[in-house]
Order: structure tokens, then C-alpha cells, then sequence
């Protein structure tokens, strides 16, 4: 059994079992989040396509960390003006443990 979900923006195929990092959520490690925005279910042939959302379906999610990424540098210039930009950025993620997926 397989679901796709929507978080942050995104959208992730999801599996009872499964360890992932989205951006962060407002949880602390250890708590349990119910995530509703679910757009497909898969359970062998038996396929449910949400028009957005799949009624009724919600996937159970374990937190098991928050902490930032890598840096990512971002480099901005402009040709023959001596104009050079160099920033770094680190996102904020939450790494989730999938509990259960609920048609």
C-alpha cells in the first residue's frame, strides 16, 4: 500500500515504513501528526484519485527529528559591473517515520 501526500508544497510517495525529510513542520520529535492532504491511494489494483483530495484518507506520521539541511550557495553577478552576490542558505526539515496510511 502506497499514498502520495502533500506537504510544504510538495508532493511525496509515501509507504507504511517509510523515513523522509519536508520542510518543517511545528512538532516536536516524537509526536504523531495526522496529514490529510492525501491525493492518491494505492492498495494493489485497488487505485482512489482524490479531485484534489481522496475523502476520508489520512496518513499517520511519526516525528523523528528537526534540523536544517545542507547550505546551499546561491551566487548572483552581474557581467562588467563589479557587482557580486554570494549567499548561503540552510532550510529548516522535519524528518518523518510513516505509521499508517488510512482510505
Amino acid at each position: 500500500m502506497h499514498a502520495v501526500i502533500r506537504t510544504g508544497g510538495k508532493q511525496y510517495r509515501v509507504a507504511p515504513g517509510d523515513i523522509f525529510e519536508v520542510e518543517k513542520l511545528e512538532s516536536n520529535v516524537g509526536d504523531t501528526i495526522v496529514i490529510t492532504d492525501v491525493l492518491l491511494v494505492s492498495n494493489g489494483d485497488d487505485v482512489k484519485i482524490g479531485q484534489p483530495l481522496v475523502d476520508g484518507a489520512t496518513v499517520t506520521a511519526k516525528v523523528t527529528g528537526q534540523h536544517r539541511g545542507e547550505k546551499i550557495l546561491v551566487f548572483r553577478y552581474r557581467p562588467k559591473k563589479r557587482i557580486r552576490v554570494r549567499r548561503g542558505h540552510r532550510q529548516y526539515l522535519t524528518r518523518l517515520q510513516i505509521q499508517a496510511i488510512d482510505a
